[in-house]
């Protein structure tokens, strides 16, 4: 065990008869790698370059071959640079401004990427409000980026309505409504967005000609410190960047190809890595509403698609259903994305015949990146960035400092908190809360004035700059693709009646990726009189689904640090094991919506993986 408290396992260090066939491998692709890399390097934060050139661009280029493919609709590249045109001068029509935020609330069809194509071109900032959001994290998340502009999906019109009158907005605010199935019309007090945009210029605005790469065009929402979200500030840049690195130097696409999205683009992955790897190329992006695993590989078959991004719980959810015999009888060639599991990787790349496998590691507002350009196997790939991964305490939940006050680097096959220096090279933009920023800055890390990002996550040195992902830290964990905020259980969980205090944390369940939620409380009610059905409900009217604990310990006192801190580390240990909890255990099975005392029966079953969470 090293320092971390995390197994070292000297298998997974990369030695240099298995770097070497990998080099050779990828030695004809360097000239196009030198040409993408020297690109980048042309490009300072003032370079007049962004999305909408790129739209621009390629609608000439591409014109007439397919950008964006949809159900049973087909957008070429000129079509989808025309209709993001009419919004865009829609919008400047009504004296959008450089700068200025619009609110956009709807779910995941091709209007969501005209309009952040839209703002991108005037210059201004789209905020996309997951569609999954209510109640009171809705409205937070709306007064992260005061807007006087809200566009509003028909579907979400009703969920929008109900906290409209606590958002305390002025008479000047403006409410447009972007139809989807046409079942109503635009309610009072909204003007019909596709009436309104129907007749606009279609020719390409001045503007995009004035957009730069420190330019922002969005907010993507994390969870954060508070236990509410955080609005990441987006630019233009970041887009760009990954516009050359996923797209030109790892993904290579063509106008041929198509790139299956079936993750929502309020995400990073969707935003910073299918999109842009796509338009290098011209290929065209398949999206979908809500990922189906049932429809996915339907769907590939159906759009044709040559590749398709991924999160580890996608890859794990496509592995857990019956093997067939057409399993690699698939038109995919290239996947690019992050969290594929180590112990999976193999057994999904052979079932589903996929040659090319480009994983890597990033984080929305994250300052570094890592990359697999060389296809290996079971990495995050490498960092061509200045980054650290140092010593970091479980327990303390806390890196690990020296005698003098400074960080500690891991040795090759260890594993630590990763970092990412912040420098001019390497910015940290930061959110638009500026504690929040703070806090995600580590200072005097290896030297008295130096700034480094903390990433939150644990990663293994595993040689020749290269990692792999371990786990999540911190007071979020991932589960079903989305960042759960403990905070916010917490405040949900704390809100029903009979709890008096809880701790919320993740807990492993064998063949599952990230964490599911877990929670010990100290009821005001014994044990017997703790009413569960009444507890569910009350989580359920509080939090989407994905963040509902699937386990309930109950407690009688918590243990704390001298600062006051609740010690999470134990329970995080114990999780839901029977063996090492005496306290009353629940759960929350898959499918259900109650809780149910948790017995050795359905232990076993969940640690042998019967029931599929």
């Amino acid at each position: 065990m090293d320092a971390t408290g995390l197994e070292k396992d000297e298998a997974k260090i990369i030695k240099f008869s298995d770097f070497l066939p990998y080099v050779l491998k990828y030695l004809p692709k360097v000239p196009s790698t030198i040409k993408a890399v020297g690109q980048a390097k042309k490009m300072s934060s003032d370079t007049k370059m962004s999305l909408g050139i790129i739209f621009e661009e390629n609608a000439v280029k591409y014109a007439d071959t397919p950008a964006v493919k949809y159900e049973d609709v087909v957008y070429s590249h000129k079509e989808f640079n025309q209709i993001v045109n009419r919004y865009a001068h829609f919008m400047l029509s009504l004296g959008i401004k450089k700068g200025e935020t619009v609110i956009a609330f709807l779910e995941n069809r091709p209007e969501i990427l005209f309009i952040i194509g839209a703002v991108a071109k005037i210059g201004a900032v789209v905020s996309l409000i997951n569609p999954h959001q209510r109640g009171a994290v809705l409205i937070h998340s709306v007064g992260l980026a005061p807007s006087k502009h809200f566009i509003i999906g028909e579907e979400l019109v009703d969920a929008f309505e109900e906290v409209k009158p606590e958002l305390n907005l002025g008479d000047d605010v403006r409410f447009y409504y972007l139809e989807d199935l046409g079942a109503s019309g635009a309610p009072a007090g909204y003007q019909d967005w596709g009436t309104a945009t129907k007749d606009c210029d279609s020719q390409n605005p001045p503007t995009t000609a004035d957009i730069t790469m420190e330019d922002p065009f969005a907010y993507l929402f994390t969870s954060g410190t508070t236990g509410m979200p955080k609005a990441a500030i987006t630019l233009q840049g970041k887009w760009v960047t990954t516009y050359l690195t996923f797209g030109k130097i790892m993904l290579k696409p063509t106008s041929e190809d198509t790139v299956y999205i079936p993750l929502p683009f309020y995400h990073g992955t969707a935003m910073y890595v299918g999109w842009p790897a796509a338009s290098s190329g011209g290929a065209a992006i398949a999206i979908r509403r809500k990922f189906s695993v049932s429809n996915f590989w339907p769907d590939v078959k159906k759009f044709n698609a040559t590749g398709f991004i991924y999160i580890g719980e996608l890859c794990r959810y496509l592995m857990e259903q019956p093997p067939s015999p057409d399993d690699s009888n698939n038109t995919i060639t290239k996947i690019i994305g992050n969290g594929l599991r180590v112990d999976m990787w193999k057994a999904f790349k052979s079932r589903f015949d996929i040659p090319f496998i480009y994983e890597f590691y990033g984080a929305s507002e994250g300052n570094i990146a890592f990359l697999n350009m060389l296809n290996m196997d079971c990495t995050v790939g490498v960092c061509l960035l200045p980054f650290a991964i140092v010593k970091y305490d479980i327990e303390a939940e806390a890196p690990i400092r020296d005698e003098n006050g400074f960080m500690q680097r891991v040795e090759t096959g260890e594993a630590g908190l990763l970092l990412g220096e912040i420098s001019e090279e390497t910015p940290f933009v930061g959110y638009t809360d500026e504690e929040e920023t703070e806090n995600k800055i580590f200072r005097d890390v290896f030297e008295k004035g130096d700034a480094w990002f903390d990433t939150g996550d644990l990663l293994r040195d595993i040689g020749f700059k290269h990692a792999q992902f371990v786990d999540r830290l911190g007071d979020t964990f991932r589960w079903k693709g989305e960042n759960v905020s403990t905070l916010q259980v917490e405040a949900a969980v704390n809100s029903f009646h009979q709890i008096s205090e809880s701790a919320v944390y993740g807990a492993s369940i064998p063949g599952t990726d990230g964490r599911a939620g877990m929670t010990a409380i100290i009821p005001y009610e014994p044990p017997d009189k703790f009413d569960l059905a009444g507890f569910y409900s009350a989580l359920a009217s509080k939090l989407p689904n994905y963040a509902i604990p699937a386990f309930i310990r109950l407690k009688t006192e918590f243990d704390y640090t001298e600062t006051m801190k609740l010690k999470k580390g134990k329970l995080k240990k114990e999780g839901f094991d029977l063996s090492q909890v005496s306290d009353p255990l629940y759960v929350c099975l898959p499918g259900s919506k109650e809780y149910i005392a948790l017995t050795d029966e359905m232990f076993k079953k969940i640690t042998n993986k019967e029931y599929r969470f």
